[in-house]
């Protein structure tokens, strides 16, 4: 009996000296992998791309053992043009925190672990996962959005609508669900007023872009679709025939002075290769009878843009291409040449600071006041009758593939 009772006694001894060496051991054995990545409640980890991640949600990445922050290298991608964003990294033991800073609605993106080490040396293999944010995609970068989801506030800034700059104006279903409303005017007197509104093209690199569909039913003039001062700041107009439209643009010369352009896009548009100005270095040829197909009755996204390194004004249409100008192919000695940007340049009485949608200036303003075409009182003035919605501005030029991405994320 003393002889079993000493064996078992040993093995047990044994067994006890192996489960302490084991739990000395555990931070050794455990391998050093990622075990969950989530953005928000979203998981990242997937097989497949996540889809819906929020705007603004938090990246956590958790691992099986404490990370060396001082070796962690993190780099977050916009998916599709490799532009690289800033975020910032917390690491609390297994735990690390990423917050991007400004992710844009619709947009896909690449989060890249490209050193993560443990405090014990252990080294994981560069790895990435992707995802995309939830919305319609819009680049980064708005300063100004107006949805009319049955009311005219700025839901990006702080342009609204002065107390009582909202006439006549309805909202209803815009160009399809998920576009929810679109405002509303009736071509006589509607109008949609926002005060200070200089600020919104006071800038060397610009982007405007908006969905427009006209209603002809009635109506025998062209429409005002918007104007800020009209061409002391910006206007968009589309012509009576619906044979072509146009921006008027105050640009800024050298800093000090203040000169107006046409984007001119009419039927059988020229550039300087077939006879039309030199500066317009292309535009694309569209019979009268195309060019009523995208103005007349129909929903238009229409952007414009001004690259001011470039010096260069790029109109689209539905996402494409439709004109562009260089103001470097102005000819020598023309003060153009020497444009850096845009800049209001209206004075009052004949315009105010104001950004008009549904005519060419506010109410305010008393250029063309006489005009039976350009008066705001003239109920057969070129007001706007149609709809509009997800006006955009940017202080910056977006690029081809911005334009047609957002195109395509937001066309019914």
């Amino acid at each position: 009996m003393r002889k079993c009772a000493k064996s078992i006694l040993m093995i047990m001894s044994v067994v006890a000296l192996g489960f302490f060496t084991a739990c000395n051991n555990d931070d050794e054995e455990v391998a050093f992998e990622l075990k969950s990545l989530m953005a928000g409640s979203v998981d990242l980890n997937g097989a497949t791309g996540a889809v819906n991640v929020p705007k603004d949600a938090v990246i956590t990445a958790t691992f099986s053992k404490d990370v060396d922050p001082q070796t962690l290298n993190i780099t977050l991608k916009q998916t599709y043009d490799n532009a690289e964003f800033d975020v910032t990294v917390n690491v609390n033991a297994k735990v690390v925190t990423i917050t991007p800073a400004a992710l844009g609605e619709g947009t896909g993106y690449t989060i890249y672990f490209n050193t993560v080490k443990s405090t014990k040396g252990d080294v994981l293999p560069t790895f990435n996962r992707s995802f995309t944010v939830a919305g319609s995609f819009v680049p980064t970068g708005q300063i100004a959005y107006w949805n009319f989801e049955n009311n005219a506030n700025d839901q990006v800034g702080t342009w609204n609508p002065s107390a009582n700059g909202v006439v006549d104006v309805t909202y209803n279903d815009s160009r399809k669900t998920a576009a929810g409303k679109a405002a509303t005017f009736n071509g006589t007197t509607s109008i949609i007023e926002i005060p200070n509104a200089d600020a919104l093209i006071n800038t060397h690199d610009f982007t405007i872009s908006f969905w427009v569909k006209t209603n002809s039913t009635g109506i025998t003039h062209g429409h005002f679709v918007m104007g800020l001062g009209a061409f002391y700041g910006i206007q968009f107009e589309i012509f009576g025939g619906y044979d072509g439209a146009k921006f008027a643009i105050s640009y800024n010369i050298a800093d000090t002075a203040t000169a107006a352009e046409d984007m001119w896009f009419p039927a059988n548009a020229q550039d300087n290769t077939n006879g039309g100005w030199q500066g317009c270095t292309y535009a694309k040829v569209i019979t009268p009878e195309n060019m009523q197909l995208l103005l007349k009755d129909a929903w238009l996204q229409v952007v414009y843009t001004y690259n001011s390194t470039e010096k260069e004004g790029i109109l689209y249409y539905n996402g494409e291409k439709m004109k562009s100008f260089d103001f470097d192919l102005w000819p020598d000695g023309d003060k153009k040449r020497g444009v850096v940007g845009l800049k209001y340049g209206g004075k009052e009485p004949d315009v105010v600071n104001e950004l008009a949608f549904g005519f060419i200036q506010s109410r305010a303003g008393s250029m063309w006041d006489a005009e039976p075409w350009g008066g705001y009182d003239f109920p057969d003035a070129n007001h706007f009758k149609g709809q509009l919605d997800d006006v955009r501005f940017f202080h910056k030029a977006l690029t081809a593939q911005e334009v047609d991405l957002m195109y395509k994320s937001e066309k019914p």
